[in-house]
């Protein structure tokens, strides 16, 4: 767990806000989400996606998988490997357990993906230039500087802030998806 206090504080804030986001609209922003990340190349053109199951607040990503499913892309979920987060091949929700932090999981027989085209990458917060914050594990950061993978971010308008403290261990997000646009952010500066 990262010691900087002033990511553990905008880590809370912006908890805070995206818990206070009912059901019903994390729902539609989800959906408008699933149509605005069909809009990328890099995700239509992508074989092999990694993605997440969702906790909590977090966008909803049960229908892009499915819809990855039926369009016969290789779907990987994350399983954590002591520090690490190895990616699995998963071709339905019954290949998931629930594993620690009431986080859902391949099962240990499902298959090690390595050769991952695009990650959809969860977010706690984000810059428009692709600064991330996450939960402040560095689970996705470890893997990410491994991958030469396009990397997409998730994440609902309100959680765009303008500046987020980035250590050298932060890895920088391609493209960030909300429900109202897709930013590329290599071009944000």
């Amino acid at each position: 767990m990262e010691n900087n206090k002033e990511k553990a504080n905008l880590r809370k804030f912006l908890l805070e806000n995206r818990d206070a986001i009912s059901f019903d609209l994390i729902k539609i922003a989800s959906k408008h989400i699933q149509k605005n990340l069909r809009r990328l190349d890099a995700f239509r053109d992508a074989k092999s996606i990694a993605s997440y199951y969702p906790i909590g607040s977090e966008v909803k990503t049960q229908e892009i998988m499915q819809e990855m499913l039926s369009e016969g892309k290789t779907l990987a979920l994350p399983k954590v490997k002591g520090e690490d987060l190895e990616f699995r091949k998963v071709t339905d929700f019954g290949n998931l357990e629930k594993a620690g932090f009431g986080i859902m999981e391949p099962k240990d027989w499902c298959s090690v993906v390595e050769d991952i085209d695009v990650v959809l990458v969860p977010t706690v917060g984000i810059t428009r230039s692709g600064v991330r914050l996450g939960y402040g594990f560095g689970y996705y950061d470890r893997f990410l500087k491994k991958t030469g993978a396009k990397t997409i971010a998730l994440t609902y308008a309100k959680q765009i802030v303008r500046h987020i403290p980035q250590a050298e261990n932060d890895v920088k997000v391609n493209w960030i998806v909300t429900e109202n646009d897709c930013i590329d952010a290599s071009k944000e500066g």
